[in-house]
C-alpha cells in the first residue's frame, strides 16, 4: 500500500496509523486470529480508493471511498494468497469504514474506531467531537482507553 500510495506522506502516514491502532485495539480485545488478520489488511488497505477519488471526484469523500474502494481491494488482494472468505469480508470492511450505523462484526468495530482516532489526531477534532464519538460510536473498552490516552481526556 505504501507503494500504491504513490509518495503522498499524508495516506501513508494514515494508514500506517490505522493499521497501529487497530492492531492495538483487537490485541488487547483478545479478538480471534483470523479476525485480527482481516482487521489488520482492511485497516492498511481502508484507504486504497483515495488517489482514485482525487482524479476522479476531485476529492477524498467517504462515500466515494466506500463505492470505488471495493472492486479496488478485491484486485489488489486477489493473488496474495488471502482465502475469499477473507477478502469478502475485507471488501466489506473497506467498503464500510465511512458508515457507523449497524457496525456488524468486532472488527468493523475496531476499524471505525482506529480510523476516527487517526483522522481526529490528524485533524485536530475538538475535544468535543471526540467525547462525542466515544459516547455514541465507540464500543470496545480498548478503543476508548487508547481514544483517551491519545486526546488527554
Amino acid at each position: 500500500m505504501i507503494i500504491y500510495s504513490d509518495g503522498n506522506i499524508h495516506d501513508i502516514d494514515h494508514l500506517i496509523r490505522v493499521w497501529t491502532y487497530a492492531k492495538t485495539i483487537g490485541e488487547l480485545e483478545g479478538i480471534d486470529a483470523n479476525i485480527q488478520y482481516i482487521l489488520e489488511v482492511a485497516a492498511i488497505t481502508h484507504d486504497i480508493a483515495c488517489p482514485l477519488c482525487r482524479v476522479k471526484y476531485g476529492n477524498t469523500n467517504g462515500k466515494h471511498q466506500e463505492e470505488e474502494g471495493v472492486p479496488l481491494v478485491r484486485t489488489f488482494l486477489a493473488d496474495c494468497g488471502i482465502g475469499a472468505e477473507q477478502i469478502d469480508r475485507i471488501a466489506y470492511l473497506v467498503g464500510h469504514h465511512h458508515t457507523f450505523h449497524d457496525i456488524q462484526g468486532i472488527d468493523y468495530q475496531i476499524l471505525i474506531e482506529a480510523d476516527y482516532i487517526a483522522n481526529a489526531s490528524e485533524n485536530e477534532y475538538s475535544r468535543e467531537n471526540v467525547v462525542n464519538f466515544m459516547n455514541r460510536i465507540m464500543k470496545t473498552e480498548s478503543g476508548k482507553r487508547l481514544a483517551r490516552a491519545v486526546f488527554c481526556l
